[in-house]
């Protein structure tokens, strides 16, 4: 009975003495927490996705409260988080709602593939084991998913015509696909735009072989320049660009492309 009294004596001091030495530490030790920390990280949509450049959410937090990053840098949160943590941090703060946008049309039966690929199921693997594309243009999608991978919001899949579609109701562009794709098809654009937008990567010059290779490509005809009243397009490096300060959105360019490469953002987007 005594070795049982002494154990719990003992151990009740032990524990004592334990919680004593945390509390001192505790104190000796303490870290002051920067209360706009903590709001802004309470602000934030929690996704953690990393597409403003900083290790998750309580990355991002830390370094506005330090004002090393913009009120507006949390791309999945948009333009409602941006107004949150632009009230807490007391400045003004304008974030346009961006979305992710395929500048490819090489579906399965459009475009001549190169063979069948059975390496590692990844679009940025076959690229760096030298692969020029599972099809025959080189600047096409591969298909192969890794922009699905990194997409926090399972807002992109690769649906039966192996290609990339954005679920525009989920989209938040956060651009992370945009980061993944090693190819260089996936971009964000405002949702707000209006104008014409190019879906073809593909800059071979080569009429007679673009045609080969996608039915859907861009042949660089430069009909879109010749018929557009007000001169906002040209072809530029093999790609229809548009200068949007100029682009009235008359559509007279995407109803002239004998591809259909050229689309109005706003259809391609809704």
């Amino acid at each position: 009975m005594t070795i049982i009294l002494y154990t719990l004596a003992v151990s009740f001091g032990t524990a004592l003495l334990l919680g004593f030495l945390l509390g001192f530490f505790k104190k000796v030790f303490y870290v002051p927490v920067d209360e706009k920390v903590a709001q802004v990280r309470e602000a934030l949509p929690g996704a953690n996705c990393g597409a403003c450049g900083y290790p998750g959410c309580d990355g991002f937090a830390e370094a506005v409260a330090r004002g090393e990053a913009p009120v507006n840098g949390c791309a999945a949160g948009g333009a409602a988080t941006a107004k949150a943590v632009g009230e807490i941090m007391g400045v003004s703060a304008a974030a346009e709602k961006t979305v992710a946008v395929r500048a490819c049309q090489g579906a399965k039966g459009c475009a001549a593939n190169r063979g069948e690929y059975t390496g590692v199921k990844s679009c940025a693997a076959a690229k760096t084991v030298g692969i020029n594309g599972t099809k025959m243009c080189s600047y096409g999608c591969y298909g192969l998913g890794d922009c699905t991978a990194v997409c926090v919001f399972d807002a992109i899949h690769i649906e039966e015509d192996g290609l990339p579609h954005v679920d525009y109701e989920k989209c938040t562009g956060c651009g992370m696909c945009v980061k993944a794709c090693p190819q260089l098809i996936l971009s964000t654009v405002p949702v707000q735009r209006k104008g014409a937008v190019a879906l073809c990567s593909n800059r071979n010059t080569n009429k007679a072989i673009l045609m080969k290779q996608c039915k859907a490509a861009c042949i660089k005809c430069g009909k879109c320049e010749k018929v557009c009243p007000v001169q906002a397009i040209v072809v530029t490096n093999g790609i229809p660009l548009v200068d949007y300060e100029k682009c009235t959105s008359c559509g007279q360019c995407v109803s002239g492309c004998p591809t259909k490469v050229l689309k109005l953002v706003q259809d391609v987007t809704a």
